[in-house]
């Protein structure tokens, strides 16, 4: 299982595109993917998980990877939040 740790920079948070585009990522792998912030955890595959996070700017979320192509999902998710929060 890999972690992956990141504060949102986005000036309005983790909004509707990002997290569209955030579930769009993850959804092309098979392992196991969850986001969490600091109240709450949720499958990173599903919209609505996503969005009722709320998470702002300047928060930390962390997310999880567990399965077969997990490495592969790790490098991907890191590469979409560095690029779009």
């Amino acid at each position: 299982m890999k972690e992956l740790r990141y504060v949102i920079t986005d000036e309005i948070g983790l909004h509707a595109r990002p997290a569209g585009l955030l579930v769009s990522t993850a959804s092309k792998f098979d392992c196991n993917i969850k986001i969490k912030n600091k109240t709450k955890e949720t499958d990173a595959k599903s919209i609505l998980g996503v969005m009722s996070l709320g998470v702002r700017t300047g928060e930390e979320i962390i997310l999880t990877f567990d399965g077969e192509d997990e490495e592969k999902a790790y490098e991907a998710i890191k590469t979409f939040l560095e690029a779009n929060l």
